[in-house]
C-alpha cells in the first residue's frame, strides 16, 4: 500500500464545528408540527438534511408556497441561534497547523447563515484556510462534488485528506470523495455512524495530530 502523509482536514459546520444541532432540531420541531401534524417526530427523520432537500422532501407540492415564509424564520432563527464549538475544537485544530495540516469548512449552509456565524464567533475565519458554502458547489451532499472542490482549492489529493462529517449524507460525500472520513455522533448513533465512517468520536477532546494519523494509518512526517 503505497504510503500517505495527513495533509488537510474538512469540517463539516453543523454538528461538527458548532454544537448547533440541538437547535435545528427545536426549529424543525416547529416547523413540522405546524405543517405535518399526522408526522410526530418528523424533524428527528429529517436531521443532515439540506434544505433543499427537506423542501424537496416535506415541503413541496401544496407546500410549496410556504417555502419562503419557512426561509424567513430559518434566516431569523440562525441569527439568534448559539455558536458553541464542539469540546476541543480548537486545540485540535490548533494543533493540525502546528502540524503544517490545511483545515477547511465544507457547509451545505449559504452566505447569510454564515455571516451569522462571523458575528457570534469573530475568530471562526482565521482557524480555517478555506470555507467553502453551498454556494460553491453545484451538487450537495452526498455527491462527493464539495469535498473533491475543497481538496483542489487547498491544493492537495484526496487521499491526503480527512473528512469529519455527523450526517448520513455527509458521511457518504466524504466516503464517495475517496478520502478518510471520522464520524461525529453529535446527530446519529454509533450504529448508522460506524458503516459510513473509519473512525467514530464523541468529540474532539484528546485529538491531536498524532492520534489522528497513528487511526487513520497516515504516516508520520520527518
Amino acid at each position: 500500500m503505497q504510503e500517505r502523509q495527513l495533509k488537510a482536514v474538512l469540517f463539516d459546520l453543523d454538528g461538527v464545528v458548532f454544537d448547533t444541532e440541538p437547535q435545528y432540531t427545536v426549529f424543525w420541531g416547529e416547523q413540522c408540527r405546524l405543517y405535518h401534524p399526522e408526522r410526530p417526530g418528523l424533524e428527528q427523520e429529517i436531521k443532515g438534511s439540506t434544505l433543499t432537500q427537506i423542501y424537496d422532501c416535506w415541503f413541496s407540492g401544496l407546500l410549496q408556497k410556504e417555502q419562503p415564509v419557512i426561509t424567513e424564520r430559518l434566516n431569523a432563527y440562525e441569527q439568534q441561534m448559539d455558536y458553541d464549538y464542539i469540546e476541543g475544537f480548537i486545540a485540535f485544530v490548533d494543533d493540525l497547523h502546528r502540524h503544517g495540516v490545511k483545515t477547511a469548512v465544507v457547509t451545505s449552509s449559504n452566505l447569510p447563515k454564515m455571516e451569522s456565524v462571523y458575528r457570534k464567533q469573530p475568530g471562526f475565519k482565521s482557524l480555517f484556510d478555506a470555507i467553502l458554502t453551498s454556494e460553491d458547489f453545484e451538487k450537495s451532499k452526498p455527491d462527493p462534488d464539495c469535498y473533491l472542490k475543497a481538496a483542489q482549492k487547498l491544493g492537495v489529493e484526496p487521499d491526503e485528506c480527512v473528512v469529519f462529517e455527523d450526517s448520513v449524507n455527509g458521511l457518504r460525500s466524504g466516503m464517495a470523495a475517496k478520502m478518510k472520513v471520522v464520524g461525529l455522533l453529535t446527530t446519529n448513533a454509533q450504529a448508522i455512524v460506524a458503516p459510513l465512517s473509519d473512525l467514530q468520536v464523541s468529540n474532539y477532546i484528546g485529538m491531536t495530530f498524532d492520534s489522528i494519523t497513528q487511526f487513520l494509518h497516515f504516516t508520520s512526517r520527518s
